[in-house]
């Protein structure tokens, strides 16, 4: 099944959800992902310098991984296609407008937006309003249309 691709959809029903659990970003220089299942990544990304694990917070604690800074994921629970134009940059340029780091993970359904955990309630809001903006600008066209 394909993804949207049109932005002004993928906008007014992103409708954007936050996850409960911390999760923190941690790089491996030395190891493979299969010696590191065992901590359950809910992602993870090959870099020249290593493995990059995205792990729940209690995980990393538990095995006393070290970790910079503590994140909470918004799901963007629209089924963007990965070929979508904008929806990235609509999103990481609004939280960016209100001083709020952005990282996107992009699943094969949806957008996942990791944002610093002392900030994700604010983010969430940014983005529900961003997603009414969209929804306006939708039913606006579609009344002068």
């Amino acid at each position: 099944m394909a993804g949207t691709t049109d932005l002004a959809t993928l906008l007014a029903t992103m409708d954007p959800v936050l996850s409960d659990s911390e999760v923190v970003f941690c790089s491996f220089q030395h190891g493979r992902l299969a010696d590191k299942v065992y901590l359950q990544p809910i992602g993870f990304f090959s870099e020249k310098e290593g493995i990059a694990l995205i792990l729940e917070r209690s995980i990393a604690e538990q095995h006393a991984i070290t970790f910079d800074a503590t994140f909470r994921a918004i799901t963007l629970n629209v089924h963007s296609s990965l070929e979508a134009i904008g929806l990235t940059a609509a999103v990481d340029g609004r939280l960016a407008l209100h001083g709020i780091s952005a990282n996107v993970v992009a699943g094969y359904y949806h957008d996942h937006i990791f944002v610093p955990a002392n900030h994700a309630k604010r983010a969430l809001q940014v983005l529900r309003d961003l997603q009414a903006e969209g929804a306006a600008a939708i039913g606006h066209s579609q009344l002068s249309g």
